[in-house]
């Protein structure tokens, strides 16, 4: 691993000194506190056939799959770990305490491969390091299973940290393209279990939304308005999952025109709309990811609802296109012909042919979903960009105009407006299931919805 070398705790540079009196009170009478028998994650179940399509890719490879490690934020202080996502599919530990940890495959004969698990036990009462170690020491960041309780957990062999170092090398996620391409293709069709999963994340962020809406008044009241959703949204996403799948965007008025606008600084004005992409992540590290466009003061003006039926036209056109053997391409490409003719309509654009649409749209009309935000983004073209759907894939369809504040091609009454319409999809047999159904997305469903979170 790439972490340096420690002599002894990592301790603070105002951490107190310990005395030999100290420390000997400290290293006994402890009651035991095993983990309850118990906690065989429900996925386990899944991750051997995951791991056994890996290692038919790879046959007598070692193959080295990282969590990842801490990154600091500031000085002594450490981002929030969250897992990679190959990891955390080829295991199911998705905790905060998986922060070093490391899966190999070690081949098994000429066609196989056996699991083992490099993992960092809880900290033993004995020493310094469960009490003193800021980084790793159960006191300050909680308790870490003992190597039996990670093979309980997991359903894997696990082995100390510490023999890690002594592998020979091999194949690692992280530094091989051909793995993390093979680990992104095999990702991309989602079991029952994950769909069900992405399912709770977008009830759940269906939740957050509606808590939004219930926000706006405070929140128009305050000089930073958009940080106050970004507050309330992310206080849903920690109650109900992990946090947040990606940075919320709560972008007001000509913030909406930035694609991925997370300042999040400005005020908001009842005049304008409100773009709001956001998304909860499950505790099995599942993302959501929904945009709606709102009308500040629960009403859209006519122009606002010009734009906004143009880009929601643009979507069920997407949507419809939705289907297996579809080529990945095709609902895309069916949004951008509404938003192209729609220009043409408005005489922004001379004619719908060709792409100079783009300068109002610019950017794909969605993308794979899952365990990332962006999901299976390592697979290559020929499986994912140009190829095409299959029944339990998961993707966005998110058409949007972003029409600038300063685009003089552009009557003034349009400018500074930007609307996106995103919901989540799971492919069928016959079609493609919206998932995030239970939030409106029509000019009059959403009045009438914020209408009635509102009143009272």
């Amino acid at each position: 691993m790439d972490e340096p070398a420690t002599t002894g705790p990592r301790t603070g540079s105002h951490d107190l000194p310990v005395s030999e009196e100290l420390a000997g009170f400290m290293s006994g009478q402890w009651a035991a506190s095993p983990l309850p028998g118990d906690i065989r994650l429900p996925v386990a179940r899944l991750t051997p056939a995951r791991r056994a399509r890996l290692s038919a890719r790879f046959p007598g490879e070692r193959l080295i799959i990282p969590a990842g490690e801490l990154k600091v934020r500031s000085n002594d202080c450490d981002h929030r770990f969250r897992p990679h996502s190959a990891y955390a599919w080829l295991t199911g530990l998705t905790g905060e305490e998986q922060a070093g940890h490391v899966l190999v495959l070690e081949p098994d004969g000429p066609h196989r491969h056996e699991a083992v698990l490099y993992v960092r036990p809880r900290s033993p009462r004995v020493g310094e390091e469960f009490y003193r170690d800021r980084r790793y020491g159960e006191f300050w960041v909680g308790r870490r299973p003992d190597l039996a309780e990670a093979e309980r957990m997991a359903g894997i062999r696990c082995v100390h940290l510490d023999e890690y170092g002594r592998l020979p090398s091999g194949r690692v996620a992280s530094q091989d393209s051909a793995l993390a391409t093979a680990l992104s293709e095999l990702r991309l069709v989602k079991d029952s279990w994950e769909v069900d999963q992405l399912q709770q994340a977008v009830d759940h962020t269906a939740a957050g939304f509606e808590d939004v809406v219930r926000a706006l008044p405070r929140a128009l009241a305050h000089p930073r308005g958009e940080r106050w959703i970004e507050g309330v949204f992310g206080l849903r996403a920690r109650a109900e999952g992990n946090g947040t799948g990606y940075e919320t965007i709560a972008a007001s008025g000509a913030h909406a025109c930035v694609l991925h606008w997370i300042r999040n600084d400005g005020p908001l004005d009842a005049r304008d709309l409100l773009l709001l992409d956001a998304g909860v992540e499950t505790d099995t590290l599942y993302t959501a990811d929904i945009t709606r466009t709102l009308p500040l003061s629960g009403r859209f003006t006519s122009v606002q609802r010009q734009v906004y039926d143009l880009v929601l036209a643009a979507q069920e056109a997407g949507i419809a296109a939705l289907k297996p053997g579809a080529a990945f391409r095709d609902f895309h490409q069916a949004c951008m012909r509404v938003i192209a003719e729609g220009l043409a309509e408005w005489g922004v654009l001379k004619s719908a042919e060709g792409d100079l649409h783009r300068r109002y749209t610019l950017c794909s009309s969605g993308h794979m979903l899952g365990l990332d935000v962006h999901d299976c983004a390592r697979a290559r073209a020929e499986a994912y960009l140009d190829g095409v759907l299959e029944e339990g894939q998961v993707l966005t369809v998110e058409p949007g105009l972003y029409l600038q504040p300063d685009d003089e091609t552009l009557p003034p009454e349009l400018r500074g407006i930007g609307v996106r319409i995103e919901d989540d999809l799971v492919i069928t047999a016959d079609g493609a299931r919206l998932m995030s159904g239970a939030l409106p997305r029509t000019p009059d469903g959403i009045e009438e919805w914020m209408g009635r979170l509102t009143d009272g």
